[in-house]
């Protein structure tokens, strides 16, 4: 498949209309349905259900709109980075990190930029570590911000001054938030909400004395603020990393930690062996200062 008939799938799949997509890429409706069965022929798989009033993906549409949308990202962020200005410093950076209290460093680190190298842009993608390394190991990521334990073997790293404390999001009427820190057995008997990441750390496992699986589960979330309405709804209490909730006064919310817990060490990483743009580079130079002038 050429990147224009990427592209020209990905409209359809997005605007789940043949007439819609075709306006919206200035083609006729005719000589894009012609694209599509193109595609399908090529393939020799059905991608879309075609009803009265709208086309929906099939199974195959569904992972051809994923790997597609990785196709084109990746040819946009190689674009961008070649056609950048050869002697001014401009260009994008993609950076991708859960959500921590770590990411002020990237704040701090763009913000110092901006005053220099105003034509830098850069792109943030929130996920799990799952996600970011998956973005990461494609290309479409030239740094990731991760909570450790991680395989650091593909990658280079720094390890950033600081560290996040893990604990409990609650209501401020639960029984638990009378109680300073949490403690295991706390967590056997109420309903929990988890992230994915959560469930697969060993160290909070260990801290717990069991497996999560014996816990009361009743969701997971990989992004914590709509985690933090199912708390505040009282559909569970949420294990998460400290100052991600608003917990001041006009909360309904409030953090407790988990006593005796390892706190969690955050890295920068990137690939090994990376060539990067000059943006890309110029972040890489003033974030380490930030580092230094944090010590």
């Amino acid at each position: 498949m050429e990147l224009r008939e990427y592209r020209y799938f990905l409209a359809v799949a997005r605007e789940e209309s043949i007439t819609k997509a075709s306006e919206l890429l200035h083609i006729s409706q005719p000589g894009l349905s012609k694209v599509i069965m193109n595609i399908e022929d090529s393939l020799g798989k059905k991608l879309f259900i075609r009803e009265n009033r709208k086309i929906t993906l099939t199974e195959d549409g569904i992972l051809l709109r994923k790997r597609a949308q990785e196709i084109v990202d990746l040819a946009d962020k190689t674009e961008a980075e070649l056609t950048a200005t050869y002697n001014d410093i401009s260009g994008e950076v993609f950076i991708g990190g859960g959500e921590t209290e770590g990411m002020r460093i990237i704040a701090k680190t763009i913000k110092e930029l901006n005053n220099n190298y105003p034509n830098i842009h850069y792109n943030l993608f929130s996920g799990n570590a799952q996600d970011v390394t998956e973005k990461l190991d494609k290309g479409l990521l030239d740094f990731g911000v991760l909570i450790e334990p991680v395989d650091v073997t593909k990658y280079e790293y720094i390890r950033l001054p600081f560290s996040d404390t893990w604990g409990l999001v609650m209501r401020k009427d639960n029984p638990l938030s009378k109680k300073k820190y949490i403690e295991p057995d706390d967590l056997l008997n109420i309903p929990l909400i988890c992230s994915r990441q959560v469930l697969g750390k060993s160290e909070l496992s260990n801290w717990l004395g069991t497996d999560f699986n014996k816990l009361n589960i009743v969701s997971t979330y990989n992004l914590i603020f709509n985690a933090a309405l199912m708390v505040d709804e009282g559909v569970g209490c949420a294990i998460t990393l400290d100052k991600l909730v608003n917990t001041g006064e006009d909360s309904n919310l409030c953090f407790r930690p988990l006593k005796n817990s390892k706190n969690s060490d955050l890295i920068l990483v990137w690939k090994k062996y990376q060539v990067f743009s000059k943006a890309s580079q110029k972040f890489l130079d003033e974030f380490k200062k930030q580092i230094n002038d944090t010590k």
